[in-house]
Protein backbone atom coordinates (compact mmCIF):
# COMPACT_ATOMS: atom_id res chain seq x y z
CA UNK A 1 0.00 0.00 0.00
CA UNK A 2 1.31 3.42 -0.90
CA UNK A 3 2.23 5.67 1.99
CA UNK A 4 1.26 9.27 2.51
CA UNK A 5 2.61 11.80 0.02
CA UNK A 6 5.19 13.94 1.87
CA UNK A 7 4.15 17.56 2.47
CA UNK A 8 7.55 18.79 1.29
CA UNK A 9 6.96 17.17 -2.11
CA UNK A 10 3.55 18.85 -2.44
CA UNK A 11 5.12 22.24 -1.60
CA UNK A 12 7.87 21.67 -4.17
CA UNK A 13 5.34 20.53 -6.79
CA UNK A 14 3.17 23.63 -6.32
CA UNK A 15 6.28 25.80 -6.64
CA UNK A 16 7.21 24.11 -9.92
CA UNK A 17 3.84 24.25 -11.67
CA UNK A 18 2.04 27.41 -12.70
CA UNK A 19 -1.67 27.43 -11.87
CA UNK A 20 -2.29 29.67 -14.90
CA UNK A 21 -0.92 26.97 -17.22
CA UNK A 22 -2.87 24.24 -15.45
CA UNK A 23 -6.19 26.08 -15.70
CA UNK A 24 -5.64 27.69 -19.11
CA UNK A 25 -5.16 24.22 -20.64
CA UNK A 26 -8.73 23.41 -19.57
CA UNK A 27 -10.47 26.79 -19.31
CA UNK A 28 -9.09 29.51 -21.64
CA UNK A 29 -8.01 32.51 -19.58
CA UNK A 30 -7.51 36.14 -20.57
CA UNK A 31 -5.19 38.63 -18.91
CA UNK A 32 -6.91 41.15 -16.64
CA UNK A 33 -4.34 43.41 -14.99
CA UNK A 34 -1.93 41.29 -12.99
CA UNK A 35 -4.43 38.40 -12.83
CA UNK A 36 -6.24 36.20 -15.36
CA UNK A 37 -10.00 35.83 -15.82
CA UNK A 38 -12.60 33.54 -17.38
CA UNK A 39 -16.23 32.58 -17.02
CA UNK A 40 -16.38 30.18 -14.11
CA UNK A 41 -16.30 26.50 -15.13
CA UNK A 42 -18.24 25.55 -12.00
CA UNK A 43 -21.42 27.58 -12.52
CA UNK A 44 -23.28 29.29 -15.34
CA UNK A 45 -22.41 32.95 -15.85
CA UNK A 46 -22.15 35.50 -18.67
CA UNK A 47 -19.77 37.98 -17.05
CA UNK A 48 -16.39 36.51 -15.99
CA UNK A 49 -15.98 36.36 -12.22
CA UNK A 50 -13.43 33.53 -12.13
CA UNK A 51 -9.98 34.96 -11.28
CA UNK A 52 -6.61 33.22 -11.29
CA UNK A 53 -3.70 34.84 -9.47
CA UNK A 54 -0.25 33.93 -10.75
CA UNK A 55 1.41 35.63 -7.78
CA UNK A 56 -0.58 33.72 -5.19
CA UNK A 57 -1.02 30.52 -7.26
CA UNK A 58 -4.66 30.61 -6.29
CA UNK A 59 -8.01 30.71 -8.11
CA UNK A 60 -11.23 32.22 -6.84
CA UNK A 61 -14.72 32.75 -8.27
CA UNK A 62 -16.52 35.78 -6.87
CA UNK A 63 -19.80 34.32 -8.16
CA UNK A 64 -19.98 30.85 -6.62
CA UNK A 65 -17.06 30.99 -4.16
CA UNK A 66 -15.03 28.17 -5.76
CA UNK A 67 -11.36 28.57 -4.90
CA UNK A 68 -8.13 26.71 -4.28
CA UNK A 69 -4.71 25.71 -5.57
CA UNK A 70 -3.76 23.92 -8.79
CA UNK A 71 -4.37 20.63 -6.94
CA UNK A 72 -7.79 21.80 -5.79
CA UNK A 73 -8.71 22.88 -9.33
CA UNK A 74 -7.89 19.46 -10.77
CA UNK A 75 -9.88 17.77 -8.00
CA UNK A 76 -12.91 19.94 -8.73
CA UNK A 77 -12.70 20.20 -12.52
CA UNK A 78 -11.45 16.69 -13.37
CA UNK A 79 -13.21 15.06 -10.38
CA UNK A 80 -9.97 13.55 -9.09
CA UNK A 81 -9.10 12.46 -5.59
CA UNK A 82 -6.25 14.30 -3.86
CA UNK A 83 -3.59 11.64 -4.66
CA UNK A 84 -4.80 11.45 -8.25
CA UNK A 85 -4.57 15.22 -8.68
CA UNK A 86 -1.04 15.21 -7.25
CA UNK A 87 -0.08 12.37 -9.62
CA UNK A 88 -1.52 14.30 -12.58
CA UNK A 89 0.39 17.48 -11.74
CA UNK A 90 3.58 15.56 -11.01
CA UNK A 91 3.43 13.71 -14.33
CA UNK A 92 3.02 17.02 -16.19
CA UNK A 93 6.03 18.41 -14.29
CA UNK A 94 8.13 15.30 -14.99
CA UNK A 95 8.23 14.30 -11.31
CA UNK A 96 7.64 10.94 -9.66
CA UNK A 97 5.45 11.09 -6.57
CA UNK A 98 7.23 9.68 -3.49
CA UNK A 99 5.24 8.01 -0.74
CA UNK A 100 6.36 8.01 2.88
CA UNK A 101 7.11 4.48 4.00
CA UNK A 102 7.32 3.02 0.48
CA UNK A 103 10.49 1.57 -1.02
CA UNK A 104 11.43 3.63 -4.10
CA UNK A 105 12.55 0.53 -5.98
CA UNK A 106 9.13 -1.01 -5.36
CA UNK A 107 7.56 2.18 -6.65
CA UNK A 108 9.67 2.07 -9.81
CA UNK A 109 8.80 -1.59 -10.34
CA UNK A 110 5.08 -0.87 -9.93
CA UNK A 111 5.35 2.04 -12.35
CA UNK A 112 7.08 -0.11 -14.96
CA UNK A 113 4.44 -2.84 -14.57
CA UNK A 114 1.63 -0.29 -14.92
CA UNK A 115 3.10 0.96 -18.18
CA UNK A 116 3.41 -2.60 -19.54
CA UNK A 117 -0.17 -3.49 -18.59
CA UNK A 118 -1.55 -0.24 -20.05
CA UNK A 119 0.28 -0.88 -23.32
CA UNK A 120 -1.01 -4.44 -23.70
CA UNK A 121 -4.58 -3.40 -22.83
CA UNK A 122 -4.48 -0.71 -25.51
CA UNK A 123 -3.22 -3.24 -28.05
CA UNK A 124 -6.01 -5.62 -27.09
CA UNK A 125 -8.57 -2.85 -27.44
CA UNK A 126 -7.39 -2.05 -30.97
CA UNK A 127 -7.42 -5.75 -31.82
CA UNK A 128 -11.01 -6.34 -30.59
CA UNK A 129 -12.36 -3.27 -32.40
CA UNK A 130 -10.61 -4.28 -35.62
CA UNK A 131 -12.11 -7.79 -35.40
CA UNK A 132 -15.63 -6.35 -35.19
CA UNK A 133 -15.00 -4.61 -38.52
CA UNK A 134 -12.90 -7.20 -40.34
CA UNK A 135 -13.17 -10.76 -38.96
CA UNK A 136 -15.10 -13.22 -41.18
CA UNK A 137 -17.20 -14.35 -38.19
CA UNK A 138 -17.98 -10.78 -36.98
CA UNK A 139 -21.41 -10.82 -38.67
CA UNK A 140 -22.81 -12.71 -35.67
CA UNK A 141 -21.62 -9.96 -33.31
CA UNK A 142 -22.90 -7.22 -35.61
CA UNK A 143 -26.29 -8.93 -35.88
CA UNK A 144 -26.46 -9.24 -32.10
CA UNK A 145 -25.77 -5.53 -31.62
CA UNK A 146 -28.25 -4.55 -34.32
CA UNK A 147 -30.82 -6.83 -32.71
CA UNK A 148 -30.29 -4.94 -29.44
CA UNK A 149 -30.80 -1.68 -31.32
CA UNK A 150 -27.21 -0.45 -30.94
CA UNK A 151 -26.28 2.08 -33.60
CA UNK A 152 -22.90 2.19 -35.28
CA UNK A 153 -22.20 5.61 -33.79
CA UNK A 154 -22.83 4.44 -30.21
CA UNK A 155 -20.84 1.24 -30.78
CA UNK A 156 -17.91 3.37 -31.95
CA UNK A 157 -18.28 5.85 -29.06
CA UNK A 158 -18.09 3.07 -26.46
CA UNK A 159 -15.37 1.20 -28.41
CA UNK A 160 -17.29 -2.07 -28.74
CA UNK A 161 -15.36 -4.96 -30.21
CA UNK A 162 -15.40 -8.69 -30.97
CA UNK A 163 -13.35 -11.57 -29.55
CA UNK A 164 -13.47 -14.37 -32.16
CA UNK A 165 -13.94 -18.00 -31.14
CA UNK A 166 -10.66 -19.80 -30.57
CA UNK A 167 -8.14 -20.35 -27.82
CA UNK A 168 -5.24 -18.15 -28.88
CA UNK A 169 -6.41 -15.39 -31.26
CA UNK A 170 -5.35 -12.53 -28.98
CA UNK A 171 -2.19 -14.34 -27.91
CA UNK A 172 -1.06 -14.69 -31.51
CA UNK A 173 -1.90 -11.05 -32.31
CA UNK A 174 -0.48 -9.35 -29.19
CA UNK A 175 1.61 -11.89 -27.26
CA UNK A 176 4.50 -11.82 -29.68
CA UNK A 177 7.18 -12.52 -27.05
CA UNK A 178 7.50 -13.83 -23.51
CA UNK A 179 7.23 -10.35 -21.92
CA UNK A 180 4.04 -9.45 -23.75
CA UNK A 181 2.55 -12.86 -22.97
CA UNK A 182 3.22 -12.33 -19.26
CA UNK A 183 1.73 -8.85 -19.52
CA UNK A 184 -1.43 -10.39 -21.03
CA UNK A 185 -1.66 -12.73 -18.04
CA UNK A 186 -1.16 -9.90 -15.51
CA UNK A 187 -3.74 -7.78 -17.36
CA UNK A 188 -6.27 -10.63 -17.06
CA UNK A 189 -6.51 -11.23 -20.83
CA UNK A 190 -4.78 -14.61 -20.88
CA UNK A 191 -4.93 -17.59 -18.51
CA UNK A 192 -2.22 -20.10 -17.64
CA UNK A 193 -3.05 -23.74 -18.31
CA UNK A 194 -2.45 -26.27 -15.56
CA UNK A 195 -0.27 -28.33 -17.89
CA UNK A 196 1.61 -25.28 -19.14
CA UNK A 197 0.96 -22.74 -21.87
CA UNK A 198 -1.66 -19.99 -22.13
CA UNK A 199 -5.11 -19.41 -23.63
CA UNK A 200 -7.32 -16.35 -24.27
CA UNK A 201 -9.76 -15.44 -21.50
CA UNK A 202 -12.34 -13.88 -23.86
CA UNK A 203 -13.64 -15.99 -26.72
CA UNK A 204 -16.74 -15.67 -28.96
CA UNK A 205 -17.92 -12.53 -27.20
CA UNK A 206 -18.94 -8.95 -27.88
CA UNK A 207 -16.33 -6.89 -26.05
CA UNK A 208 -16.89 -3.79 -23.90
CA UNK A 209 -13.70 -1.93 -22.93
CA UNK A 210 -13.74 -0.66 -19.34
CA UNK A 211 -12.13 2.75 -18.85
CA UNK A 212 -11.35 4.70 -15.74
CA UNK A 213 -12.91 8.16 -15.49
CA UNK A 214 -9.92 9.66 -17.34
CA UNK A 215 -10.24 7.33 -20.31
CA UNK A 216 -7.46 4.82 -19.60
CA UNK A 217 -8.39 1.21 -20.38
CA UNK A 218 -8.30 -0.99 -17.27
CA UNK A 219 -9.99 -4.16 -18.46
CA UNK A 220 -12.84 -5.61 -20.51
CA UNK A 221 -16.28 -7.08 -20.19
CA UNK A 222 -17.53 -9.68 -22.67
CA UNK A 223 -21.09 -10.74 -23.56
CA UNK A 224 -21.20 -14.29 -24.92
CA UNK A 225 -22.72 -14.84 -28.36
CA UNK A 226 -25.23 -17.67 -28.27
CA UNK A 227 -26.06 -19.63 -25.14
CA UNK A 228 -22.68 -20.15 -23.50
CA UNK A 229 -21.86 -19.49 -19.87
CA UNK A 230 -21.14 -17.23 -18.17
CA UNK A 231 -23.37 -14.83 -20.07
CA UNK A 232 -21.26 -11.82 -18.99
CA UNK A 233 -17.59 -12.11 -18.12
CA UNK A 234 -15.41 -9.33 -16.67
CA UNK A 235 -11.64 -9.04 -16.43
CA UNK A 236 -10.40 -10.33 -13.07
CA UNK A 237 -8.88 -8.08 -10.43
CA UNK A 238 -5.47 -6.86 -11.62
CA UNK A 239 -2.96 -4.23 -10.47
CA UNK A 240 -4.96 -1.77 -12.63
CA UNK A 241 -8.53 -3.04 -12.39
CA UNK A 242 -10.52 -3.08 -9.15
CA UNK A 243 -14.25 -3.77 -9.57
CA UNK A 244 -15.10 -2.13 -6.28
CA UNK A 245 -13.72 1.21 -7.49
CA UNK A 246 -14.51 1.45 -11.20
CA UNK A 247 -17.78 2.14 -13.00
CA UNK A 248 -18.56 1.29 -16.60
CA UNK A 249 -19.37 4.31 -18.77
CA UNK A 250 -18.18 6.99 -16.34
CA UNK A 251 -15.57 8.26 -18.78
CA UNK A 252 -18.18 8.76 -21.53
CA UNK A 253 -20.74 10.18 -19.09
CA UNK A 254 -18.57 12.75 -17.31
CA UNK A 255 -19.76 15.91 -19.06
CA UNK A 256 -23.41 14.82 -19.16
CA UNK A 257 -23.31 14.04 -15.43
CA UNK A 258 -21.87 17.48 -14.75
CA UNK A 259 -24.56 19.14 -16.90
CA UNK A 260 -27.44 17.13 -15.42
CA UNK A 261 -26.13 17.37 -11.81
CA UNK A 262 -27.09 13.73 -11.36
CA UNK A 263 -25.85 10.25 -12.24
CA UNK A 264 -27.93 7.11 -12.75
CA UNK A 265 -26.47 3.79 -11.60
CA UNK A 266 -27.67 0.73 -13.54
CA UNK A 267 -26.58 -2.91 -13.55
CA UNK A 268 -25.32 -3.72 -17.05
CA UNK A 269 -23.21 -2.51 -19.95
CA UNK A 270 -26.11 -2.67 -22.39
CA UNK A 271 -28.23 -0.53 -20.04
CA UNK A 272 -25.59 2.22 -20.19
CA UNK A 273 -25.18 1.94 -23.96
CA UNK A 274 -28.95 1.91 -24.66
CA UNK A 275 -29.66 4.87 -22.38
CA UNK A 276 -26.87 6.86 -24.04
CA UNK A 277 -28.30 6.08 -27.47
CA UNK A 278 -31.67 7.46 -26.36
CA UNK A 279 -30.17 10.68 -25.02
CA UNK A 280 -29.81 9.75 -21.35
CA UNK A 281 -26.05 10.01 -21.26
CA UNK A 282 -25.47 10.27 -17.51
CA UNK A 283 -25.75 6.55 -16.67
CA UNK A 284 -23.00 4.26 -15.36
CA UNK A 285 -22.93 0.60 -14.32
CA UNK A 286 -21.28 -1.34 -11.53
CA UNK A 287 -19.09 -4.19 -12.72
CA UNK A 288 -20.67 -7.33 -11.35
CA UNK A 289 -20.38 -6.18 -7.76
CA UNK A 290 -22.57 -4.36 -5.25
CA UNK A 291 -22.17 -0.59 -4.97
CA UNK A 292 -19.26 0.27 -2.69
CA UNK A 293 -18.23 3.30 -0.67
CA UNK A 294 -15.47 3.92 -3.23
CA UNK A 295 -18.07 3.98 -6.02
CA UNK A 296 -20.16 6.55 -4.19
CA UNK A 297 -17.23 8.73 -3.19
CA UNK A 298 -16.24 8.90 -6.85
CA UNK A 299 -19.76 9.60 -8.10
CA UNK A 300 -20.35 12.37 -5.57
CA UNK A 301 -17.25 14.12 -6.88
CA UNK A 302 -19.12 14.43 -10.19
CA UNK A 303 -22.67 15.24 -9.10
CA UNK A 304 -24.67 15.87 -5.90
CA UNK A 305 -27.40 13.32 -6.76
CA UNK A 306 -27.15 9.57 -7.40
CA UNK A 307 -30.19 7.63 -8.67
CA UNK A 308 -30.03 3.85 -8.35
CA UNK A 309 -32.05 2.00 -10.97
CA UNK A 310 -33.08 -1.54 -10.01
CA UNK A 311 -35.54 -4.20 -11.11
CA UNK A 312 -38.70 -4.14 -9.03
CA UNK A 313 -38.43 -7.83 -8.07
CA UNK A 314 -37.18 -9.16 -4.76
CA UNK A 315 -33.55 -9.36 -5.89
CA UNK A 316 -33.68 -5.77 -7.11
CA UNK A 317 -35.08 -4.50 -3.83
CA UNK A 318 -32.50 -6.42 -1.83
CA UNK A 319 -29.77 -4.87 -3.96
CA UNK A 320 -31.35 -1.43 -3.43
CA UNK A 321 -31.34 -1.84 0.33
CA UNK A 322 -27.68 -2.86 0.30
CA UNK A 323 -26.94 0.27 -1.74
CA UNK A 324 -28.87 2.38 0.78
CA UNK A 325 -26.88 0.95 3.70
CA UNK A 326 -23.63 1.76 1.88
CA UNK A 327 -24.80 5.25 0.93
CA UNK A 328 -25.80 6.41 4.44
CA UNK A 329 -22.30 7.27 5.63
CA UNK A 330 -21.61 9.29 2.45
CA UNK A 331 -24.64 11.60 2.76
CA UNK A 332 -23.08 14.84 3.84
CA UNK A 333 -25.46 17.80 3.54
CA UNK A 334 -26.22 18.64 -0.07
CA UNK A 335 -25.94 15.06 -1.36
CA UNK A 336 -28.99 13.10 -2.45
CA UNK A 337 -29.71 9.45 -3.26
CA UNK A 338 -32.89 8.17 -4.90
CA UNK A 339 -34.21 4.77 -6.04
CA UNK A 340 -36.02 3.96 -9.26
CA UNK A 341 -37.70 0.53 -9.32
CA UNK A 342 -38.61 -0.72 -12.78
CA UNK A 343 -41.62 -2.92 -13.69
CA UNK A 344 -40.90 -6.61 -13.20
CA UNK A 345 -39.27 -8.15 -16.23
CA UNK A 346 -37.92 -4.84 -17.49
CA UNK A 347 -34.45 -3.33 -17.38
CA UNK A 348 -33.30 0.13 -18.52
CA UNK A 349 -32.30 -1.25 -21.92
CA UNK A 350 -35.74 -2.70 -22.74
CA UNK A 351 -37.75 0.05 -21.04
CA UNK A 352 -36.09 3.01 -22.78
CA UNK A 353 -36.72 1.33 -26.14
CA UNK A 354 -40.42 0.94 -25.28
CA UNK A 355 -41.03 4.33 -23.66
CA UNK A 356 -38.34 6.47 -25.25
CA UNK A 357 -36.25 9.19 -23.65
CA UNK A 358 -39.23 11.23 -22.40
CA UNK A 359 -40.85 8.23 -20.72
CA UNK A 360 -37.66 7.18 -18.98
CA UNK A 361 -36.94 10.74 -17.82
CA UNK A 362 -40.43 10.86 -16.37
CA UNK A 363 -39.69 7.72 -14.39
CA UNK A 364 -36.43 9.24 -13.14
CA UNK A 365 -38.32 12.32 -11.99
CA UNK A 366 -40.51 10.07 -9.86
CA UNK A 367 -37.63 8.15 -8.24
CA UNK A 368 -38.11 7.48 -4.52
CA UNK A 369 -35.87 9.66 -2.28
CA UNK A 370 -33.67 7.70 0.12
CA UNK A 371 -35.42 8.96 3.29
CA UNK A 372 -38.82 7.87 1.91
CA UNK A 373 -37.50 4.45 0.90
CA UNK A 374 -35.74 4.11 4.26
CA UNK A 375 -38.89 4.58 6.33
CA UNK A 376 -41.12 2.77 3.85
CA UNK A 377 -38.88 -0.31 3.99
CA UNK A 378 -38.53 -0.37 7.78
CA UNK A 379 -42.17 0.50 8.51
CA UNK A 380 -43.30 -2.45 6.40
CA UNK A 381 -41.57 -4.76 8.90
CA UNK A 382 -43.46 -3.54 12.00
CA UNK A 383 -46.97 -2.73 13.20
CA UNK A 384 -46.97 1.00 13.97
CA UNK A 385 -50.32 0.63 15.70
CA UNK A 386 -48.62 -1.26 18.52
CA UNK A 387 -46.35 0.18 21.19
CA UNK A 388 -43.81 -2.60 20.76
CA UNK A 389 -44.04 -2.15 16.95
CA UNK A 390 -42.95 1.46 17.24
CA UNK A 391 -40.17 0.37 19.62
CA UNK A 392 -39.09 -2.19 17.04
CA UNK A 393 -38.97 0.53 14.35
CA UNK A 394 -36.71 2.66 16.55
CA UNK A 395 -34.46 -0.33 17.13
CA UNK A 396 -34.25 -1.14 13.41
CA UNK A 397 -33.48 2.47 12.52
CA UNK A 398 -30.98 3.11 15.30
CA UNK A 399 -27.83 1.46 13.86
CA UNK A 400 -28.57 2.83 10.39
CA UNK A 401 -29.18 6.45 11.41
CA UNK A 402 -25.98 6.37 13.45
CA UNK A 403 -24.10 6.01 10.14
CA UNK A 404 -25.39 9.35 8.84
CA UNK A 405 -22.93 12.25 9.12
CA UNK A 406 -23.97 14.90 11.63
CA UNK A 407 -25.96 17.50 9.72
CA UNK A 408 -29.36 18.63 8.53
CA UNK A 409 -30.37 15.34 6.85
CA UNK A 410 -29.66 13.40 10.04
CA UNK A 411 -31.80 15.79 12.04
CA UNK A 412 -34.66 15.64 9.55
CA UNK A 413 -34.62 11.85 9.53
CA UNK A 414 -34.58 11.83 13.32
CA UNK A 415 -37.58 14.15 13.26
CA UNK A 416 -39.41 11.79 10.92
CA UNK A 417 -38.58 8.81 13.14
CA UNK A 418 -39.84 10.78 16.13
CA UNK A 419 -43.18 11.28 14.33
CA UNK A 420 -43.52 7.58 13.53
CA UNK A 421 -42.50 6.30 16.97
CA UNK A 422 -44.04 9.19 18.96
CA UNK A 423 -40.75 9.58 20.82
CA UNK A 424 -39.11 12.90 21.58
CA UNK A 425 -36.01 13.86 19.56
CA UNK A 426 -33.93 14.01 22.72
CA UNK A 427 -34.82 10.41 23.53
CA UNK A 428 -33.96 9.38 19.99
CA UNK A 429 -30.63 11.19 20.17
CA UNK A 430 -29.77 9.19 23.26
CA UNK A 431 -30.87 5.96 21.58
CA UNK A 432 -28.38 6.43 18.75
CA UNK A 433 -25.65 7.78 21.04
CA UNK A 434 -25.85 11.32 19.68
CA UNK A 435 -25.28 13.88 22.46
CA UNK A 436 -27.65 16.83 22.32
CA UNK A 437 -24.66 19.16 21.99
CA UNK A 438 -23.82 17.46 18.68
CA UNK A 439 -27.35 17.37 17.33
CA UNK A 440 -26.71 20.39 15.11
CA UNK A 441 -23.73 20.87 12.80
CA UNK A 442 -20.68 22.19 14.61
CA UNK A 443 -20.11 25.91 14.21
CA UNK A 444 -16.87 27.00 12.63
CA UNK A 445 -14.23 28.56 14.84
CA UNK A 446 -14.09 31.74 12.75
CA UNK A 447 -17.63 33.15 12.57
CA UNK A 448 -18.87 34.41 9.20
CA UNK A 449 -19.11 38.17 9.13
CA UNK A 450 -21.24 40.19 6.73
CA UNK A 451 -19.59 41.63 3.63
CA UNK A 452 -20.05 45.15 4.93
CA UNK A 453 -19.39 46.48 8.39
CA UNK A 454 -16.51 45.89 10.76
CA UNK A 455 -15.07 42.36 10.51
CA UNK A 456 -13.77 40.39 13.44
CA UNK A 457 -10.22 41.39 14.34
CA UNK A 458 -8.95 37.79 14.12
CA UNK A 459 -10.96 37.09 10.97
CA UNK A 460 -9.45 40.07 9.19
CA UNK A 461 -5.91 39.18 10.34
CA UNK A 462 -6.22 35.54 9.23
CA UNK A 463 -7.77 36.53 5.88
CA UNK A 464 -4.99 39.02 5.17
CA UNK A 465 -2.29 36.53 6.14
CA UNK A 466 -3.92 33.87 3.98
CA UNK A 467 -4.10 36.19 0.96
CA UNK A 468 -0.61 37.63 1.58
CA UNK A 469 1.53 34.94 3.30
CA UNK A 470 4.62 37.17 3.04
CA UNK A 471 3.10 39.26 5.86
CA UNK A 472 4.09 36.46 8.23
CA UNK A 473 7.49 38.15 8.56
CA UNK A 474 5.90 40.66 10.95
CA UNK A 475 4.90 37.95 13.46
CA UNK A 476 7.73 37.47 15.94
CA UNK A 477 6.21 34.94 18.33
CA UNK A 478 3.09 33.00 17.23
CA UNK A 479 2.92 31.23 20.61
CA UNK A 480 2.42 34.55 22.36
CA UNK A 481 -1.14 34.74 21.01
CA UNK A 482 -2.22 31.31 22.18
CA UNK A 483 -3.75 32.41 25.48
CA UNK A 484 -5.83 35.15 23.83
CA UNK A 485 -9.49 34.45 24.53
CA UNK A 486 -10.97 35.17 21.09
CA UNK A 487 -12.72 32.97 18.51
CA UNK A 488 -10.35 31.89 15.76
CA UNK A 489 -7.12 32.22 17.75
CA UNK A 490 -6.10 28.50 17.36
CA UNK A 491 -6.32 28.89 13.58
CA UNK A 492 -4.38 32.17 13.71
CA UNK A 493 -1.61 30.50 15.72
CA UNK A 494 -1.43 27.46 13.41
CA UNK A 495 -1.26 29.67 10.33
CA UNK A 496 1.40 31.88 11.92
CA UNK A 497 3.47 28.83 12.91
CA UNK A 498 3.27 27.47 9.38
CA UNK A 499 4.49 30.71 7.82
CA UNK A 500 7.32 31.05 10.32
CA UNK A 501 8.50 27.57 9.28
CA UNK A 502 7.86 28.10 5.55
CA UNK A 503 8.06 31.84 4.81
CA UNK A 504 8.08 31.36 1.01
CA UNK A 505 4.70 29.61 0.74
CA UNK A 506 2.05 31.16 -1.48
CA UNK A 507 -1.70 31.11 -0.93
CA UNK A 508 -2.31 27.93 -2.93
CA UNK A 509 0.31 26.01 -0.95
CA UNK A 510 -1.03 27.33 2.37
CA UNK A 511 -4.49 25.99 1.52
CA UNK A 512 -3.03 22.56 0.75
CA UNK A 513 -1.28 22.48 4.13
CA UNK A 514 -4.66 22.70 5.84
CA UNK A 515 -6.40 20.09 3.64
CA UNK A 516 -8.04 17.40 5.82
CA UNK A 517 -7.19 19.33 9.00
CA UNK A 518 -9.71 20.58 11.55
CA UNK A 519 -9.24 24.06 10.09
CA UNK A 520 -9.97 23.17 6.46
CA UNK A 521 -13.49 24.63 6.55
CA UNK A 522 -12.41 27.90 8.14
CA UNK A 523 -9.54 28.29 5.68
CA UNK A 524 -11.92 27.62 2.77
CA UNK A 525 -14.39 30.27 3.96
CA UNK A 526 -11.72 32.88 4.55
CA UNK A 527 -10.06 32.20 1.21
CA UNK A 528 -13.41 32.91 -0.47
CA UNK A 529 -14.27 35.88 1.78
CA UNK A 530 -14.22 39.33 0.21
CA UNK A 531 -14.15 42.56 2.20
CA UNK A 532 -12.78 46.09 1.65
CA UNK A 533 -10.17 45.48 4.36
CA UNK A 534 -8.50 43.00 1.98
CA UNK A 535 -8.08 45.61 -0.73
CA UNK A 536 -6.53 48.46 1.27
CA UNK A 537 -2.85 49.10 2.04
CA UNK A 538 -2.52 45.51 3.20
CA UNK A 539 0.90 45.88 4.83
CA UNK A 540 -0.13 48.81 7.02
CA UNK A 541 -3.52 47.24 7.70
CA UNK A 542 -1.92 43.99 8.81
CA UNK A 543 0.54 45.74 11.11
CA UNK A 544 -2.36 47.64 12.68
CA UNK A 545 -4.27 44.40 13.23
CA UNK A 546 -1.18 42.74 14.66
CA UNK A 547 -0.65 45.65 17.06
CA UNK A 548 -4.26 45.48 18.24
CA UNK A 549 -3.99 41.72 18.81
CA UNK A 550 -0.84 42.24 20.86
CA UNK A 551 -2.64 44.90 22.91
CA UNK A 552 -5.42 42.41 23.65
CA UNK A 553 -2.89 39.75 24.69
CA UNK A 554 -1.25 42.28 26.97
CA UNK A 555 -4.59 43.45 28.40
CA UNK A 556 -5.88 39.94 29.17
CA UNK A 557 -2.60 38.82 30.74
CA UNK A 558 -2.38 42.03 32.80
CA UNK A 559 -5.95 41.58 34.09
CA UNK A 560 -5.18 37.98 35.11
CA UNK A 561 -2.14 39.12 37.08
CA UNK A 562 -4.10 41.98 38.73
CA UNK A 563 -6.81 39.51 39.77
CA UNK A 564 -4.25 37.09 41.17
CA UNK A 565 -2.50 39.93 43.01
CA UNK A 566 -5.75 40.88 44.76
CA UNK A 567 -6.65 37.26 45.58
CA UNK A 568 -3.41 35.54 46.63
CA UNK A 569 -0.58 37.90 45.72
CA UNK A 570 2.21 37.61 43.14
CA UNK A 571 5.67 36.11 43.39
CA UNK A 572 8.75 38.02 42.27
CA UNK A 573 8.68 36.67 38.71
CA UNK A 574 5.01 37.57 38.28
CA UNK A 575 5.59 41.08 39.62
CA UNK A 576 8.39 41.55 37.12
CA UNK A 577 6.12 40.28 34.35
CA UNK A 578 3.37 42.71 35.38
CA UNK A 579 5.81 45.64 35.23
CA UNK A 580 6.96 44.50 31.78
CA UNK A 581 3.38 44.21 30.56
CA UNK A 582 2.51 47.69 31.79
CA UNK A 583 5.55 49.10 29.99
CA UNK A 584 4.58 47.21 26.83
CA UNK A 585 1.05 48.58 27.10
CA UNK A 586 2.43 52.11 27.10
CA UNK A 587 4.59 51.31 24.08
CA UNK A 588 1.76 49.60 22.19
CA UNK A 589 -0.56 52.49 22.93
CA UNK A 590 1.67 55.00 21.20
CA UNK A 591 0.72 55.83 17.62
CA UNK A 592 2.69 53.82 15.05
CA UNK A 593 4.25 55.90 12.30
CA UNK A 594 3.15 54.93 8.83
CA UNK A 595 5.31 55.11 5.74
Amino acid sequence: MAGKIPTAFIDDLLNRVDIVDVIDARVPLRKAGKDHKACCPFHEEKTPSFTVSQDKQFYHCFGCGAHGSAIGFLMEYEHLSFPEAVEELAAAAGLKVPHAGRDDSAGRSAGDDTAALTAVLEQADRYYRRQLREHPAAAEAVDYLKGRGVSGAIAAEFGLGFAPDGWDNLLRAVGIDADSQQALVRAGLAIKKDQGGLYDRFRHRVMFPIHDYRGRILGFGGRVLGHGEPKYLNSPETPLFHKGRELYGLFQARQAVRDANRVVVVEGYMDVVALAQFGIRYAVATLGTATTRDHLDRLFRFAPEVVFCFDGDRAGREAAWRALETALSTLHDGRQVSFLFLPEGEDPDTLVRKEGEAGFRERLAGALPLPDYFFQHLSAQVDLGRLDGRARLAELARPLLSKLPIGVLRQLMLARLAELTRLGKGDLNRLIDLPASQAAPRRTMVPRAPQKGVPSLVRAAVALLLRHPELGRYIDDPEGFFELDRPGIPLWVELSRLLKRHPSLRTGSVIEHFRDSEYQQQIAKLAAWDHPVLHQDVESEFQDLLSRLRQEVNKQRTERLYNKEHEVGLDAAEKAELRRLLEERRELGRPRSRP
